[in-house]
């Protein structure tokens, strides 16, 4: 099954020249939905993960049902202002900085985490959330998208660590 199939574009959005990879038509589509979530289980299952963070919330829609066929927790970074005794910090995306904020007792030394995401392009969230996770004591394990966009140095940001996407687009 080709999962592009499934991924609308929207061409010049959110500006000029850039073709919006929309994951909810996948998302739509219960065969191609359970296929990707079960693909990318297949590919983590090795990683004896105890806990996969989602650092946005779009990232739920994978991190959620890979969790579950996994046995692993799930955690979501949180918008500031939703938990006590919490870290903020703040990361540049794409169009503008945002802050996140995590409980500070979640985290245990060597807990091993996999970072899950519905897409991966410039890296800087993934990369941000995977230090974060690291000054807590984490172990990643690697990061997980149901969509990379290459070309834009993403992977490259997490070179050291297991990337896997399950759909590519050249950009």
């Amino acid at each position: 099954m080709d999962l592009k199939n499934f991924i609308r574009e929207i061409p010049d959005f959110p500006r000029e020249g850039i073709n919006y990879k929309d994951v909810s038509t996948l998302l739509l589509d219960g065969n191609a939905y359970r296929r990707a979530v079960q693909e990318l289980a297949v590919q983590c299952r090795h990683k004896q993960a105890e806990l996969i963070v989602c650092p946005k919330a779009r990232g739920l829609v994978i991190g959620a049902p890979l969790a579950y066929i996994l046995g692993t927790g799930l955690l979501t970074l949180s918008l500031p202002g939703r938990t006590e005794e919490i870290f903020t910090w703040h990361y540049d995306r794409e169009f503008g900085d945002r802050p996140v904020e995590l409980n500070s007792g979640i985290i245990k030394p060597q807990m091993k985490v996999l970072v899950v995401d519905e897409l991966i392009a410039t890296g800087g969230t993934a990369a941000k959330a995977v230090k974060l996770l690291e000054e807590f004591g984490a172990e990643v394990a690697g990061t997980v998208f149901l969509v990379e966009l290459t070309g834009l140095g993403g992977r490259v940001k997490l070179q050291d660590y297991d990337t896997i996407s399950l759909v590519q687009y050249n950009y």
